[in-house]
């Protein structure tokens, strides 16, 4: 998801639902985890819904937040800077340590 991502409100029903359109214009739902403020820059931390398990299954997605003309929308862009996504990650991490059971790949 290189560029940027469109915003669709989800229904009531669907609280930590959101749905984001990729680079190809194909919905992909995701479950909202937490916002991560670092220098000045919020990103979302974001944890696919699949329908079928796949090999990335628990792997979230950390998108930076921008602003829009319209103050209710939101958009999301990819981060390509791997240090910025460490450290937002490492927060989530420490954030929610208690919450979820993490698996340190090496």
């Amino acid at each position: 998801m290189n560029e940027d991502e469109n915003l669709n409100v989800p229904d009531e029903e669907l609280d930590n639902i959101i749905v984001l359109n990729d680079e190809n214009g194909e919905e992909v739902s995701f479950e909202f985890l937490d916002i991560i403020e670092l220098d000045g820059e919020e990103y979302v931390i974001l944890l696919p819904v699949e329908e079928e398990e796949s090999e990335d299954a628990g792997e979230v997605v950390i998108l930076k937040v921008e602003d829009t003309e319209n103050e209710e929308e939101e958009s999301y862009v990819s981060v390509d800077d791997e240090n910025v996504l460490n450290k937002v990650f490492e927060m989530f991490k420490e954030k929610f340590k208690d919450e979820f059971n993490f698996i340190d790949e090496e």
